[in-house]
């Protein structure tokens, strides 16, 4: 039967109308507003190529709505400008329109306007959103000038894109910079900034709020940004940065359109450059500062250089020593380096230093004109002069001048990458690798002079340390008392590191404990059992099956944490040279601190920072001291543990698997920042090696243990991933893997959380000691990548610097998890385990109960 035209026209026009008014949001198709059209909250505008879209979106609340714009063809929705972050509309309906004076306007359902662009003169004005992601005003006519009345580019949010400027205007003052969201799903303006200072060698800043520097990414050399040496442009970016007397930005384009890139401030205050690959379909994190401990502003104080490549990273250069010897010797470098000879200004020199970080530059003279030579001299004719370098230094070569004057702070040395600079010391103090001013013969005669004494001190010495060697053998046997400093630690302790082995033996058993394993502070026995008032209960801060630790002062008052390995053990002197060997070289705010170690009668002890709020497990599984922790506390904790994890993984200068990631090894700070602790039970692994690895000794905890791991042997840094997914589940629930007893389900709570998140009740797992103010979409976020972690096979869990992205982005695609590996039947009587240690052991030496596969 025929269908009626007329009745098949009203029923297609009576479909599109239904269709438009109740699909949830729906293209205009268009990407230009003219003064006489609106956007409703439903409504978007797409760029002409379908590159960028924009409308209202909620954020935290359904009951705040924003405008914002994000790449049109990529999900989840990545969001990269919100107009109205500090003024959401809390109404059901919205628009966006064109209002006087050519502003662009957000009005609720009053009609009153929730927010507005700033004011502009336009005789016909129109809002178009163009492909690059600028949101512009414009006049009508002017489509293809590039003249823009207003444009969103000049009010950035979170979000630097191609094309887009960071910097500033010189001419009309304003400045335009990065601020993060609030939080993942709170677009207001968070605490953190990313804004470049024009004055000296612009540099750009990462502040948290306005008085605290996080990162400095050094000036720009002529082709990258002196702290950032992996920077470079390729085939695919190209960065450039422009300094003159009307502005000064840093821009970057891309020269493949099949790549996508952003930089971002997250809401935990990392910077984050992302790129979307073609056929990858997920954002990668390729860069993000600061990354490791020297990327920490003034890590080591005024002319101390940061160096991630020694077992302490705060170095004193040639002809310079700790201002502060005693935090120095607990690898404190704060206070950094003093001269140990004044400057004469007449006959001084300059120390060469290679691959440096240039020092914070808001204060140094620049002549990018100058030649080196001159800026050499005229270095040496202001006695005030600290150093300087060239200002551009590309392949090798460089040009221009930096002098700087006064203290010299945020230095560091990279392995590859930075450039030359030169240090100013007095003739006295030029030893080796040098460059001399233009000083008299008698200088030159003076250096030469210094230099034959040196010689000849060095015999001396020579001949001390042969005596030297035996005695600190001795020594460290404990048969002759040591000779201390005021803060406890060993003088001269590098000696130590150079007498060879040392014996020392223990319950039956004897190990070898070489220089290189033990390259650390040594503290005197009797000062560390002073410190914890002979290691009394009253001190004690926890046990584990490695010994117990203890919180020490020492006579200045400096706090301690002393691990003290039990001499019945099962882990012994292998572990103990195991956690200094791994835990020494490691430099990253995530990961506790070591300062030292003492190895005297028979005892075997390592010496930490101590951490005011102890370890994890003491509050979240503590019904009381479970609430200190709100839900974004526990979000902090658990995306600093990921970061922890993600640097042991790939970033760090050795490789590690830390084999028992746990709460109890999980440490916080006074501001219940995380640490990850206790490294006796990890392995490294060289960047040739294999991740996988197998063992016929399966150590760690019982609930944190991978299936392949427990019932194979078969470790890998996807042992950890699982391990860290436990964790996740624990922190959000505020219950125990071990032990969880449900009286509904013979489940633990890795089975639990999957039951509850597969009926679509995850929020019914958070613990309720939170209360009420949490992210719902962060805690569904959360389980979802707990238990991406804890599936059965390796392959499948994702990597740590995946899990980073997956915890700072909430436009990171998630894919949907299968069913933990296994779950560990509990019965009630096996859960009353809140007052029993969580203890490490080795599995081989226990019987494994019932494993359930799922």
């Amino acid at each position: 039967m025929e269908v009626p035209t007329t009745l098949l026209n009203s029923h297609l026009i009576f479909s599109s109308f239904l269709f438009f008014t109740f699909h949830p949001f729906f293209s205009m198709a268009l990407d230009t507003l003219t003064a006489t059209e609106s956007l409703s909250i439903n409504q978007t505008l797409v760029s002409a190529g379908q590159t960028f879209e924009l409308g209202f979106f909620s954020g935290s609340s359904q009951e705040k709505s924003y405008v914002g714009i994000w790449y049109k063809n990529l999900l989840p929705r990545t969001i990269v400008w919100v107009a109205n972050r500090d003024a959401p509309v809390r109404s059901s309906s919205a628009t966006l329109k064109l209002g006087d004076q050519s502003k662009i306007v957000i009005l609720d359902q009053n009609s009153s306007i929730v927010w507005s662009s700033s004011q502009s003169q336009a005789s016909n004005p129109v809002i178009q959103l163009l492909d690059t992601g600028n949101l512009v005003v414009r006049e009508e006519l002017d489509e293809s000038s590039g003249k823009y009345i207003w444009q969103s580019f000049d009010h950035p949010t979170d979000t630097f894109l191609p094309g887009q400027k960071l910097g500033w205007n010189l001419t009309t003052g304003v400045n335009l910079y990065l601020t993060s969201w609030t939080s993942v799903d709170d677009p207001s303006s968070g605490p953190f900034t990313f804004k470049i200072d024009p004055h000296g060698d612009p540099e750009f800043y990462l502040w948290n709020g306005d008085s605290k520097i996080i990162y400095v990414s050094g000036p720009w050399i002529g082709h990258r940004f002196s702290g950032v040496p992996e920077m470079k442009s390729s085939t695919s970016f190209n960065f450039s940065f422009l300094a003159n007397e009307d502005e000064i930005y840093y821009t970057f384009e891309l020269l493949n359109n099949s790549v996508k890139s952003r930089l971002m401030v997250d809401a935990s205050g990392v910077l984050n450059r992302y790129a979307w690959v073609p056929d990858s379909n997920v954002w990668n994190l390729f860069w993000y500062a600061p990354k490791d401990q020297c990327d920490n502003y003034s890590e080591c104080g005024s002319f101390g250089i940061c160096n991630t490549s020694a077992l302490f990273v705060c170095q004193c250069m040639q002809g310079f020593e700790p201002k502060n010897q005693q935090a120095w010797a607990l690898r404190d470098g704060s206070d950094g380096c003093k001269r140990t000879t004044k400057l004469e200004c007449e006959g001084d020199g300059f120390l060469q230093l290679q691959n440096m970080k240039v020092p914070q530059s808001s204060g140094a003279f620049v002549n990018r004109s100058m030649i080196t030579a001159d800026c050499k001299a005229l270095c040496l004719k202001n006695c005030n002069c600290s150093a300087y370098a060239d200002s551009d230094f590309v392949n090798g070569v460089g040009s221009g001048c930096v002098i700087w004057t006064g203290d010299l702070i945020d230095m560091r040395s990279y392995v590859q990458g930075g450039q030359n600079l030169y240090i100013r010391l007095a003739a006295s103090d030029l030893v080796g690798n040098t460059t001399f001013g233009n000083g008299s013969n008698n200088t030159k005669r003076v250096v030469m002079g210094v230099s034959i004494a040196l010689g000849l001190a060095v015999l001396v010495i020579a001949g001390c340390f042969v005596w030297k060697r035996k005695t600190l053998q001795t020594i460290c046997k404990g048969k002759l008392k040591k000779k201390v400093s005021r803060a406890g630690v060993t003088e001269r302790s590098q000696d130590f590191l150079l007498s060879g082995a040392v014996q020392s033996s223990q319950r039956g058993f004897s190990v070898e404990v070489n220089a290189e394993d033990l390259e650390l502070p040594l503290f005197d026995f009797d000062t560390i059992a002073k410190a914890t008032d002979n290691f009394s209960d009253k001190n004690k801060l926890g046990q584990g099956g490695f010994g117990r630790v203890y919180k020490g002062v020492l006579v200045e008052g400096r706090e301690l944490a002393v691990k003290r390995l039990s001499k019945e053990s099962g882990q012994g002197s292998e572990e103990f040279k195991n956690e200094v060997k791994s835990i020494a070289k490691l430099q990253h705010r995530n990961l506790v601190r070591l300062l030292g170690c003492c190895v005297e009668r028979e005892e075997k002890m390592l010496i930490y920072e101590y951490l005011q709020n102890k370890s994890l497990d003491r509050i979240i599984f503590n019904k009381e001291r479970s609430k200190i922790l709100n839900w974004e506390s526990r979000f902090n904790i658990i995306c600093g543990i990921a970061r922890g994890l993600m640097y042991l993984h790939q970033d760090s200068i050795i490789r590690i698997i830390h084999r028992d990631l746990k709460a109890s090894n999980i440490l916080l700070d006074a501001e219940m920042n995380p640490k990850i602790s206790d490294f006796g039970m990890a392995r490294i692994f060289g960047g040739d090696e294999t991740e996988s690895n197998n063992t016929r000794r399966v150590v760690g905890t019982y609930g944190y243990m991978s299936p392949e791991y427990a019932m194979d042997g078969i470790f890998s840094a996807k042992s950890d991933v699982f391990s860290f997914g436990v964790l996740v589940l624990e922190i959000v629930t505020g219950k125990k893997n071990q032990g969880f007893f449900n009286s509904n389900d013979d489940l633990n709570l890795l089975g639990y959380a999957w039951k509850m998140w597969t009926e679509g009740k995850g929020t019914e797992l958070l613990d309720p000691s939170i209360g009420c103010a949490y992210s719902k979409h962060q805690v569904l976020r959360c389980i979802e990548v707990g238990l991406l972690s804890v599936q059965e096979r390796p392959e499948d869990r994702p990597t740590m610097s995946a899990i980073v992205l997956m915890l700072s982005s909430e436009s990171t695609s998630l894919p949907r998890p299968k069913p933990p590996g296994f779950c560990l039947k509990s019965h009630p009587a096996e859960t009353n385990s809140s007052s029993r240690q969580d203890e490490s052991f080795t599995v081989n030496q226990v019987t494994v109960t019932t494993l359930e596969a799922r």
